[in-house]
This record gives structure tokens, sequence and C-alpha cells, in this order.
């Protein structure tokens, strides 16, 4: 898949402010609504729970079983979802992408690239994203959809490294995280939130390019403990390019199979630690 807007390819050689401002640059790009050619309810198969989903999506799925497709699209062909995730050897980074269509596996590629920077909050795209539209290249066929492993629009200038990557391959993606970023729930998170539920995550002053209030993504509980006083935390999932947050939360909710992360970037985490090891062999 290759690079459409090559102005936004992450450069880890830039300086912190510069960075800043390519990031603001991107959020005026990207796009927060959907723009996508199927049923966001119909992006993964599997023997995922009714009760993961919402009532809208119970509905297309249950339509898409019945005519025989599976969980098939407007053409009659399931749509083609990536799940992105990355792990490091050494100071290398290595970026895992599994695609999926209708639940089943279809192709596993990976890419290595320097670490030049260190971790800094905000700026991860500079860090992994040049990994990222590596493994992208190496695809031999182009997403409907991605879900990366970080944030989206639920960042301090709307731009993480999902919104980052989307834009510039111009993509659809949704940012699929484990802690909140930035701004504030709606409502309190520390408690047991139902399977299924959701938390919208809005703009306060940390996000310096959305007025407060807005609503940046949302806390999805893609699995819970049933019977016990313990729980499991929501994911922090944001739209990232051409995706609503509305449906940033559906796909998510559609992808989940039994795990907490959706299956996509599941896989992709599990395969990104499988080649670890013919990477260390490869650099040594």
């Amino acid at each position: 898949m290759k690079i459409v807007r090559s102005e936004f390819v992450p450069d880890a050689s830039l300086s912190r402010g510069d960075m800043e401002t390519l990031q603001r640059e991107i959020a005026e790009t990207s796009v927060f609504e959907d723009d996508l050619p199927f049923d966001a309810a119909t992006v993964c198969g599997g023997d995922r729970d009714d009760d993961t989903v919402t009532d809208d999506a119970q509905t297309s799925l249950a339509d898409a079983t019945d005519s025989g497709d599976g969980a098939a699209d407007a053409t009659g062909e399931p749509p083609l979802v990536a799940g992105v995730d990355q792990a490091f050897v050494d100071d290398h980074a290595v970026s895992a992408v599994v695609c999926l269509r209708g639940g089943a596996v279809v192709e596993r590629v990976y890419a290595v690239e320097p670490v030049a920077i260190p971790y800094i909050p905000g700026l991860l795209s500079f860090r992994e994203g040049t990994a990222i539209l590596s493994a992208f290249d190496a695809l031999s066929r182009e997403p409907d959809v991605a879900l990366v492993d970080g944030s989206g629009r639920i960042h301090f200038r709307e731009a993480g490294i999902a919104t980052h990557v989307g834009v510039t391959l111009d993509l659809p993606t949704v940012g699929v995280a484990k802690n909140l970023l930035c701004g504030t729930p709606r409502e309190s998170l520390d408690r047991k939130l139902p399977r299924g539920s959701r938390v919208a995550i809005e703009a306060d002053a940390d996000v310096e390019t959305a007025e407060p209030g807005t609503r940046i993504g949302d806390a999805v509980q893609t699995r819970q403990f049933e019977n016990s006083d313990r729980y499991v935390n929501p994911l922090i999932v944001s739209p990232g390019h051409r995706v609503s947050a509305d449906t940033a939360a559906d796909v998510v909710l559609a992808c989940a199979d039994g795990y907490k992360l959706p299956e996509p970037t599941r896989l992709a985490d599990a395969y990104a630690d499988e080649v670890k090891a013919e990477v260390r062999e490869n650099l040594g």
C-alpha cells in the first residue's frame, strides 16, 4: 500500500516543536466522519457473543448471516480488516500487520525499522510510524479499515498514531489504546462496566485543538469477568481517519471475540512477538 500524503511521513529528525506543528496540520486534514464502503457491524467474523455489539450491529450481523455471505458488505464480500501492532528488538521497531476477511487471516506481513527517538507521550508516531508504513507497503492488498494499537483522535492535538498513519495513507483507521492519553470520561471508568458498553471521552484542557466537551472517542468494554467482583478495564477507542466515533466503537465491538483486544490487533500483537527471534537473528 502506497503513501498518499508524503508531506506527513513521520520524520524523527524534526524538532519537538516541528513535530507538534505537523500534528496540527494532520488534525486539520483528518476526517472524523464515516467514509467507509461497508457496514461497520460486518467487519469481522468469529464466535463473539451477541451482547458485545450494539442492537444495530446485531441486526446487520443477522442479515449478513441470513444472506449466506457471513460477515459481508453490500458487495457480498467481507471487508478486509487490518490489525497493527509493534514490538521492539534492541533499537529497532517491528511492525506487524495482520489482515482478516470475515474473521479469517488472509495475509501477514512485518517490517523492521530503526528507532531514532525515545518514547515521548503524544509523539509516538515519530518513533514507530516509519515501521508501520513500511509494513503497509509490504501488503499485497489494500485493507478497507485498520485497527492500530495506539490513539487516534484521543490525543493532545487530535493526531495520534492511528490518525497520523490513516491520513498519510488515506486509509480508514481506528485507534485502539489500552490507556487514556488525554480527555475526560463523561462517567467514571473506575467501576465494572457491562460488556458491550461505552463511555464517551470528551476533550478537555489537555486537547489543544478541540473545543472542551467535544466527544473525541470512547472507553469501550469488549470483555468482562462474569460472577466476580474483579473487572476488566475498557479499551480506549477513537477515530483515526475517515471513521466516526460511533463507528470506531462499533468496529472494535464487532471484532471482539472473547478477548479484551479486538481480534485483528490481538493477532498482530502475537505475530509481532512471533517474529522477534527471526528479527534478532537477522540484525545480529
